[in-house]
């Protein structure tokens, strides 16, 4: 009898996965040095992996703001680690107002993709790792049509509400992101 591996495929919201490494309870120094091959492959075990995405906004160089030229250098740097991991890049942008930045884009990049995968049969379970909850209506979509979504967030600041839409979840600690480092 031939049984096939579950398909998987990685879905990742680079800001907020960058802004939890930050947090104290975390206390990540470089998340440049974090090795997302070995993350993905502790997040599907045994299973085969279609794809992993990465998704961001865009950090684009202002003219005269060294702060905007050193932060596109390590988005720069952040990109290369991830295509050389495996990793493809999704694009959306950064939005200023009032001398504030706001991502703008990526969250429906990742509905589209996590909807266009299901619908295609492209994947059997999603691993989103993300922890905005505008992804909800995708999430029950995906659900309908069978396939199986595990959260992961982190146990610092976990969320209710994908806990509670989701198949499986799993949350995230400083010990279980300490062994993606390089500095280890």
């Amino acid at each position: 009898m031939n049984y096939s591996k579950e398909k998987v495929i990685i879905l990742l919201d680079g800001s907020n996965f960058y802004h939890r490494l930050k947090d104290t309870e975390i206390d990540m120094k470089n998340s440049l040095l974090f090795d997302y091959k070995k993350f993905a492959e502790w997040l599907i075990r045994e299973r085969e992996l279609v794809e992993a995405k990465y998704f961001i906004g865009a950090v684009r160089e202002e003219q005269g703001n060294f702060k905007s030229k050193k932060l596109m250098s390590a988005q720069t740097k952040l990109f290369t680690n991830l295509k050389r991991n495996g990793w493809k890049i999704f694009l959306g942008y950064m939005l200023k107002t009032n001398n504030t930045y706001h991502e703008k884009g990526v969250d429906v990049q990742i509905a589209v993709e996590m909807l266009a995968g299901a619908y295609e049969n492209v994947y059997d379970t999603v691993i989103l790792i993300s922890s905005d909850t505008d992804l909800l209506p995708a999430i029950e979509r995906i659900a309908k049509l069978g396939k199986k979504i595990e959260y992961v967030g982190f146990s610092h600041k976990p969320s209710l509400a994908m806990i509670a839409n989701a198949t499986l979840s799993k949350l995230l600690s400083k010990e279980d992101l300490a062994q993606f480092t390089f500095e280890n």
